[in-house]
């Protein structure tokens, strides 16, 4: 698992902590994620946007989606700013960073269902 886009000691303590529930969580994320995305590409207003970010930004945190959550945070930054200028390539960055790391969460589910 790739230490930059997710943080294992996250993972495994979430693992703990969630038990027989962590798939679902793991689930859960994956789905949040996915309408959180469509939020960021079909946003509104800069407030819209910068509050999907803010959220996307602490959930991806909370999973240890470490550059997902750097991502988020500098989307959430410039939303705050009201500088919408290349907002397209950062969401872009951001859809692709989930790419990536969609299949690790996938493949963590399976590895936690076979233990």
């Amino acid at each position: 698992m790739a230490d930059t886009h997710l943080d294992p000691n996250v993972l495994s303590a979430l693992q703990e902590v969630m038990e027989d529930e962590y798939p679902e969580l793991l689930d859960t994320f994956i789905r949040d994620s996915e309408e959180r995305l469509k939020l960021l590409q079909n946003y509104a207003d800069a407030m819209q946007l910068r509050d999907a970010a803010h959220s996307f930004k602490g959930s991806s945190s909370n999973m240890g989606a470490i550059r997902l959550a750097e991502l988020c945070h500098e989307l959430e930054q410039r939303a705050n700013q009201k500088s919408l200028a290349g907002i397209e390539k950062l969401v872009g960055e951001i859809d692709g960073e989930f790419a990536i790391v969609r299949p690790l969460y996938e493949a963590e589910k399976q590895r936690s269902l076979s233990e």
